[in-house]
């Protein structure tokens, strides 16, 4: 496989740090997980081979925090076989096929589906104790007119809201509430930092496969999640609304990194950002950020020549089963991405391909 499929850039002190020849995955105390759709796939490879060779969480608990499809990824990893778990979701995420006349209550529903297909009832008293992985699910808790079900009032909500994001990104704040939901003794750092605006909340049997639903319920395609347990009353919605891509300090009390493959070399803060081109994560967030993302030649080598997005359901909606051979092959062709990644650290190339964010 050519050594060019995959690029990695790092924040001031990751570099350094890897430019010194420090780097070893024990160094990593958060993996983040991005939401984005259907470009989590070209990520499974990569996910896979972690889980396989089990690199994370060795010396100490590694924090696994996700919005939408992150989130969704990375609760296959506290299952008791993880790696059938992982891929059953591919599996299943992949089969799922929507009608035109679909509401947002029966994607809701098929929403629902998946997320039973690949984590079991009886397995979540299991996934709360995992000792390698910690998780932290983000979502939103809409507020105001975001939170109606009724798609005029909704849509309504969410022009103003974007427009009141062109202004200053903290205002998107009264449209949305960021909501952290995790495991463990205390909240993850992140939430403890003096920066930090949101609330979070404790995870359990009870609330595990709401707030994991809610993390990926779209704003006007998804219905959301309605009061969930442990935590206040309200609608919650896809965590990429506020948390699209890094839009937060994961740095650790322990001054550990923050892995985070990507689909692009674009970071986007909020889902709202996505076409404010100068709108980019404060510098100090990416500080300890190592970031792999798939070259141009390997995005070309992919069906049609693109990563899997959202609008396939759309474009193949009459031909599913196009959609569903792109996106096989997809993860066929990221399977090794994850073993380069590997390669690089134990050849020591790992220095000399390092790019600055």
């Amino acid at each position: 496989m050519s050594r060019e499929n995959i690029r990695v850039r790092a924040g001031k002190r990751a570099y350094e740090l890897i430019r010194a020849g420090g780097f070893s995955p024990d160094r990593i105390a958060t993996y983040f997980g991005p939401a984005g759709g259907p470009r989590w796939l070209v990520a499974s490879g990569f996910d896979l081979t972690l889980l396989r060779e089990g690199l994370l969480g060795r010396r100490q608990p590694v924090w696994l925090v996700g919005a939408s499809a992150g989130a969704w990824r990375f609760a296959a990893w506290l299952q008791p076989e993880a790696e059938k778990s992982y891929r059953t979701l591919i599996e299943a995420y992949i089969a799922a096929t929507y009608r035109r006349k679909d509401t947002p209550a029966i994607i809701l529903q098929s929403l629902v589906a998946i997320v039973n297909s690949y984590i079991d009832d009886d397995a979540l008293s299991f996934a709360l104790a995992c000792k390698p992985y910690r998780l932290a699910i983000l979502t939103s808790r809409a507020e105001n007119l975001t939170a109606s079900e009724r798609p005029w009032v909704q849509k309504m909500g969410f022009i103003l809201g974007f427009l009141a994001n062109v202004l200053h990104p903290a205002l998107i704040h009264r449209f949305a509430e960021r909501t952290v939901f995790y495991y463990g003794v205390q909240p993850p750092d992140f939430c403890l930092h003096k920066g930090f605006r949101g609330r979070c909340f404790p995870l359990s049997e009870v609330n595990f496969k709401a707030a994991l639903i809610a993390s990926g319920a779209i704003p006007i395609a998804v219905a959301g999640v309605r009061d969930i347990f442990g935590a206040p009353d309200g609608v919650y919605r896809d965590g990429g609304l506020i948390d699209y891509h890094i839009n937060q300090d994961y740095r650790t009390r322990s001054g550990g990194l923050t892995l985070f493959f990507h689909h692009q070399e674009r970071i986007i803060p909020g889902w709202m950002d996505k076409k404010i081109k100068r709108r980019r994560p404060p510098e100090a967030f990416l500080d300890s950020v190592v970031m792999i993302y798939p070259s141009e030649g390997f995005v070309e080598s992919l069906p049609d020549g693109r990563i899997p997005d959202r609008g396939d359901f759309e474009t193949f909606i009459d031909d599913p089963a196009r959609r569903i051979a792109n996106w096989r092959r997809t993860v066929e062709l990221s399977a090794p991405l994850g073993e380069e990644f590997l390669e690089m650290i134990a050849s020591g190339r790992l220095k000399d391909a390092v790019e600055r964010l």
